[in-house]
C-alpha cells in the first residue's frame, strides 16, 4: 500500500492529507485543515503540515526521499482552484502561484502533480460509496456515458469525465466563467444589478459563496425590504453565506428564503447546462461545500425544475442520474488516486 501526500486548495480553505492508496480505496492517515488566506504563499502552509506530521524531508538531494514514520511519500498531488498550465498554476480566488518544480526542489519530494480542483474531485468519485451521495434524481436505470462534475463553494468549478468505451478519464474545465445568462426579468434585473460593480458577469458571480451574497443584497434592495438586525449580527459575527442559509433553512426570514430558492434555481439551470454541453449520459455530481449543507433546498423542486427546463432536451435531461457528494474528501482522495495511477503507468 502506498502513501501520498495530498491536497485541496481552495480560495478560502485548503486541506492537505497523508493518505495510503489501494485500488480505487483511499484512507487518509493525517489530515490538516487551513484558512487560505492565513498564509502569504502556498509553500508556507506545506512546511507548517510537513512539520506538524513529522515528515522528514531532504530537500535539495539528487534522489530525495520522503518519509513519514517507516512509510515512504513518493507523490505529492494537490487539487487547486484555478486553471493548470503544466506544473504551474496562480490560484483565481488567492494571491497564490504554485509550481510543482519548485516544490520538489524545496521540498524534497519526488515527485509532484498539480490538478485543477474539479477535475481532481472527478479522479476521487471512485473513492466514494453509497453512503457518500445523495440522489436528487434517480435517472435511467442503464445510465451510461460521459459524466459531469460542478461544484459551488468560494468559486464554481466545473470538470467533466469522458467515457472512452472502457474507462472514464477526467479533464477540467473553466465553465464557471462563462457568462451567466439571465432567464427572466429579475435576473436580468440582478445582472444589471452585478454590471454596476464588474467588467464581465459570470456564473459564478452567482452561483457561490460571493453569489449569495450578492442576490441577497440584491433582493434586500429590489424588495425594499432591510435585513432585521438578529441576521445583520449573525452575518457580521460569523460566515455570512452559512448565516443566510441557517436563516432560510429555519424560516425565520422571508428573504434568505427567498434567496435560498432562487440560489437552487440558478444551480439546477447551470448544472442542466453543463450536462447539455459535456452531454452527461452518466449523470451529474455536485460536489463544493454548499450544497450538502442545502439539501432540503436542493430537494423542493427548484433545483430539478431549473436543470430540467431545456425545452426539448428536457426528456434527455430526465434520464440523467443526479447525485450530490456529502464527503468532501473527494476532492482529496482524487489527487492521491490521480498520482497512484500515474506511478502505475511511469
Amino acid at each position: 500500500m502506498s502513501q501520498y501526500l495530498a491536497g485541496d486548495i481552495g480560495g478560502t480553505k485548503t486541506r492537505l492529507a497523508l493518505i495510503e492508496v489501494s485500488g480505487t480505496q483511499a484512507q487518509i492517515v493525517h489530515e490538516n485543515s487551513y484558512r487560505s488566506r492565513d498564509y502569504a504563499t502556498f509553500e508556507e502552509l506545506l512546511e507548517d503540515f510537513l512539520s506538524r506530521t513529522k515528515c522528514f524531508l531532504s530537500p535539495h538531494s539528487s534522489s530525495p526521499k520522503s518519509e513519514c514514520g517507516q512509510i515512504q511519500i513518493h507523490h505529492g498531488a494537490f487539487g487547486i482552484a484555478g486553471p493548470i498550465q503544466g506544473k504551474l498554476v496562480k490560484t483565481t480566488n488567492l494571491p497564490w502561484r504554485i509550481d510543482a518544480d519548485e516544490l520538489q526542489h524545496r521540498f524534497g519530494i519526488p515527485r509532484c502533480t498539480l490538478l485543477n480542483d474539479l477535475e481532481a474531485t472527478a479522479y476521487g468519485l471512485p473513492a466514494l460509496g453509497e453512503n457518500d451521495l445523495f440522489t436528487l434524481q434517480a435517472g435511467a436505470a442503464n445510465a451510461s456515458g460521459n459524466i459531469a462534475v460542478i461544484a459551488a463553494g468560494t468559486g464554481l468549478g466545473e470538470a467533466g469525465l469522458f467515457w472512452d468505451g472502457h474507462c472514464h478519464r477526467p479533464f477540467a474545465t473553466e465553465g464557471g466563467h462563462a457568462s451567466f445568462s439571465p432567464g427572466n426579468e429579475l435576473e436580468m434585473a440582478l445582472l444589471s444589478h452585478l454590471q454596476k460593480q464588474y467588467r464581465h458577469i459570470s456564473w459564478e458571480r452567482v452561483v457561490s459563496g460571493m453569489g449569495l451574497l450578492s442576490m441577497h443584497e440584491f433582493l434586500r434592495k429590489y424588495r425594499n425590504v432591510e435585513a432585521p438586525q438578529w441576521l445583520v449580527e449573525a452575518m457580521r459575527n460569523s460566515d455570512a453565506a452559512a448565516a443566510i442559509a441557517k436563516a432560510a433553512l429555519s424560516g425565520r426570514d422571508a428573504i434568505c428564503v427567498e434567496t435560498m430558492n432562487w440560489f437552487a434555481h440558478l444551480y439546477g439551470s447551470e448544472a442542466g447546462n453543463l450536462a447539455l454541453k459535456l452531454m452527461s449520459r452518466g449523470g451529474l455530481y455536485l460536489g463544493g461545500g454548499i450544497a450538502p449543507k442545502i439539501l432540503p433546498m436542493l430537494q423542493n423542486g427548484a433545483f430539478l425544475d431549473a436543470f430540467l427546463n431545456k425545452g426539448r432536451m428536457r426528456r434527455l435531461l430526465e434520464t440523467i442520474p443526479v447525485k450530490v457528494i456529502l464527503n468532501d474528501r473527494a476532492a482529496l482522495f482524487g489527487p492521491a488516486l490521480r498520482a497512484s495511477q500515474l506511478d502505475d503507468i511511469s
